[in-house]
């Protein structure tokens, strides 16, 4: 028997799902807060001008990604192979919705460069590191 089946996980496994679970949770939250009107209100004008104005598509597309971002987590977390795919879902999510983000983006309305880096580029970032992270652990037979 190997040391690696006798050890387990690495530390860093439970650190990483902790941490990309965090990141899903808030992004539900925030899918959740935009529902509200008042507080869609008091947000700046670029998160406004992509809420308001979101199509039920990109809407799906968000909920998806988060949904399933923070469903992947929690597979992940009980070491479920099949994280791999809710991610690969949850990207293709965010990737819908950024359509609509980058539209708007593009618009009249002024970007700054932070917005678009936490808006667009960080969410898809993320993703696609959860799925070479879970394939990483999957060859390391971490989850089954």
């Amino acid at each position: 028997m190997s040391n690696e089946a006798v050890k387990g996980v690495h530390w860093s496994f439970w650190l990483v799902c902790i941490l990309a679970l965090l990141w899903n949770v808030g992004g539900a939250i925030n899918y959740i807060m935009q529902t509200n009107l008042e507080f869609v209100s008091t947000l700046p004008e670029t998160h406004r001008a992509i809420i308001e104005g979101r199509p039920i598509w990109a809407t799906g597309g968000f909920a998806i990604g988060v949904f399933g971002g923070a469903f992947g987590c929690l597979l992940l977390l009980f070491k479920k192979s099949h994280a791999f795919y809710i991610f690969i879902i949850s990207l293709l999510g965010i990737v819908v919705t950024m359509i609509h983000t980058l539209n708007v983006a593009a618009s009249k309305i002024s970007f700054s460069t932070g917005e678009i880096f936490v808006m667009v580029l960080l969410p898809m970032i993320v993703a696609a590191l959860l799925i070479w992270y879970t394939k990483l652990v999957i060859k390391k037979s971490w989850v089954n």
